[in-house]
This record gives structure tokens, C-alpha cells and sequence, in this order.
């Protein structure tokens, strides 16, 4: 027995997966995603929007484009799961030093940047925070809730029938003649929105994405009463009732979702270095971000089977890039507009490519 056929097959849930399932339901087409939850990089998320690379004060990858996506798209899922998603928060710079805040200033006076930085040097205030030099506001940022957000929209999915609740088994995957099957589902065209399973994906695993391991605590700080996101040598981001989450780390090697001792001790020895209250740890986390060597999202069809898609690599900036990812897939497929060319997979298709188990 095979269900009628579907228009996709959407393989993970994550941000990705679901920001273009969202396209999908909006355009009315039927779909059905399968995902077992393995990949924890969008859970573990601190979450965060925010346009600008604070570490070299610069302007992220087409920021202002995403965060018009952005907005909007969780706004809608707000109303449509009846949960709250986004959480307007300030993103402040701590200063180290004299020299920082004039890197600051220069910064502002760039085109598109001077749009998000602020030039007013915010006073500290909180006396359980060291910055003698002050702060750098960014405007227009906030904290998307993606832990709410994961389980309230496979519970969506799946009081819809749309939801199959396992790793996918590439053995129960066909190819045929127009449309594609897997196990009883018949589709005209899948995507992969499998995160760092991309390693283990047949079709996308020539593409370079190295994975990028990130832990993060939760603490309890009561007496720290701090309602801005401070970004130091970590970011430290208010949760509500006194619970707040510092990140991240950075590991290149470890490829595990298992959080260590070494990644935590790093995380609270920053932090020590200018939060200046008691704190208890509650949580610690981690998971595989979903990097690519050149910082860019990997997006497109597989070289030689054109109903098979990839929709992947966002790292870091997940809660921001994937609506305005997935609109240009979902644009692409449907009414064959361009990629951007920065995010096409079509840039590694001839350095990486060679095999294809579609070609046996």
C-alpha cells in the first residue's frame, strides 16, 4: 500500500525543516517529514537573531535580507501553535577596552551596519557585571525560543499526519520515473534537512560540511537580575526567571552530541571573567552545528537526480537564515528562480563531486 502521491518528502525537523514545511503548508502542498530528533544542533540553540558578528564587529551574511524573513515567519508560528516563540532582547557589546569602542564607532559609520549599531555607549549599571568600559547596543535583536519551538511543531505535524518518527533508512529509499518512494510514501521531490546527518546522507555527503561541535550551560544566577544579552568572551542570555544560557564553544574535532567536562570548564571560566555574583549550573547541553568551510548555507538540487534536495549548513545562524533559505529552495523547485549563488551547491558540484549511487 502506497499513499497518494505526495508533492515532498521533507527529511528532519530542525529550523530548516521546518521553515520550509511551513512554506509548503502555506502554499498548500502535501508533504510528510520524517525525523528522529538525532540531530540537537537547533535544540541546543541559544537561540539568538542577531545581524552582527560581534567578535570582528562586522555585518553577518545577507543579515538584513534574513531578519526580514526572519520576523515575520516566527511571528506567524507564534499565532498558528499558539506558543511564544520570539522574546525582544537588547544584544550588548561589552567593551574591553578604549580601543574596542572606537573599533565600535567605526563600525557604525559603515554602510548597512550603521543601520544595527548603535552609537551611544551604554554606562554598566549592574554591579554584578565587570565592564568598566561599557557596552555597544545592537538594535532589532531577540531570543527565539527553538526548544518551544521544535516540540510544538512536531506536535503540529504530527496531529496532522504528517509526522513519521524515525532515522531515515536510505535501504527503503527508491528512485523511479518521476517520483520517489520511500517505505509506503510516494513523492515528487524530497529534501534533506538533515543537519550534520548530512555526513551519513549518500547523495550529499561529497559536500564539504565539517560540523562544528557547541556546548552551553544553564545557570541560575538570582542575584544577577540582568534583562539584556551580554556578549563578552561569552554570550550570557537571559531565559526568565533567573535562569540565564552561556555560549558557546567551538570544537572542530569532537563530533558528538555528549557535553565535557573540558567545554565547561572553558564556558565558566569566561564567564568568571566578568560576571561577578554566585550561580548554580543546571543544564549543559551540546550539539553539531551544521558548518560549511566558506560560512555559507548548502542549498540545491544533487547534480545528476533533480528531484532530490539539500537544504543545510546554516551553523551558528540557524534561527536567522533558515526562513530566507528556504524560501529560495521553495522558489527554486517550484517556479525555477535562481539560487544565490553563495549558497548554491552547484559552487562544490565540480571540485567535490564524482560518484553518485544514482549512477549504478
Amino acid at each position: 500500500y502506497f499513499y497518494l502521491m505526495l508533492d515532498y518528502l521533507v527529511v528532519g525537523c530542525g529550523l530548516a525543516g521546518i521553515a520550509f514545511c511551513e512554506i509548503l503548508e502555506k502554499s498548500g502542498k502535501s508533504f510528510h517529514v520524517v525525523s528522529d530528533n538525532s540531530q540537537q544542533a537547533s535544540l541546543v540553540a541559544g537561540g539568538l537573531y542577531n545581524p552582527v558578528i560581534l567578535k570582528r564587529f562586522s555585518l553577518a551574511w545577507n543579515a538584513r535580507e534574513q531578519m526580514d524573513s526572519a520576523i515575520p515567519f516566527y511571528r506567524e508560528l507564534e499565532k498558528k501553535l499558539q506558543v511564544q516563540l520570539d522574546y525582544k532582547l537588547r544584544v550588548l557589546r561589552l567593551f574591553a577596552s578604549v580601543e574596542e569602542q572606537n573599533l565600535w564607532f567605526e563600525a557604525a559609520d559603515k554602510p548597512n551596519l550603521d543601520y544595527f549599531l548603535s552609537t551611544k555607549i551604554l554606562k554598566n549599571k549592574n554591579l554584578n557585571i565587570h565592564a568598566i568600559h561599557g557596552f555597544g547596543k545592537v538594535r532589532y535583536t531577540g531570543r527565539i525560543d527553538t526548544r518551544t519551538l521544535l516540540k510544538a511543531y512536531s506536535r503540529h505535524l504530527a496531529d496532522n499526519d504528517k509526522f513519521l518518527k524515525e532515522s531515515f533508512d536510505y535501504d527503503e529509499f527508491q528512485t523511479h520515473t518521476g517520483f520517489l518512494s520511500y517505505r509506503s510514501i510516494r513523492a515528487k521531490q524530497i529534501v534533506f534537512a538533515d543537519g550534520y546527518g548530512l555526513k551519513s546522507n549518500p547523495f550529499f555527503n561529497y559536500l564539504p560540511l565539517n560540523g562544528t561541535k557547541g556546548e552551553l550551560l544553564t545557570i541560575k544566577a538570582p542575584d544577577l537580575k540582568e534583562e539584556s544579552v551580554i556578549k563578552s568572551s561569552v554570550f550570557i542570555i537571559p531565559l526568565g526567571n533567573d535562569r540565564y544560557r552561556i555560549g558557546a564553544t567551538y570544537k572542530w574535532k569532537d563530533k558528538t552530541n555528549t557535553p565535557t567536562q573540558a567545554s565547561r570548564d572553558e564556558l565558566l571560566t569566561k564567564l568568571k571573567t566578568f560576571l561577578r555574583c554566585d550561580f548554580d549550573v543546571v543544564e549543559h547541553v551540546a550539539g553539531v552545528r551544521p558548518t560549511v568551510a566558506d560560512r555559507r548555507p548548502l542549498v540545491g538540487a544533487h547534480p545528476l537526480q533533480k528531484n532530490i534536495y539539500c537544504l543545510n549548513g546554516f551553523g551558528s545562524r540557524g534561527v536567522l537564515i533558515a526562513p530566507y533559505a528556504a524560501q529560495q529552495l521553495y522558489q527554486h523547485i517550484e517556479n525555477k528562480e535562481a539560487l544565490h549563488p553563495e549558497m548554491d551547491v552547484d559552487r562544490f558540484t565540480k571540485k567535490y563531486f564524482q560518484d553518485s549511487p544514482l549512477t549504478a
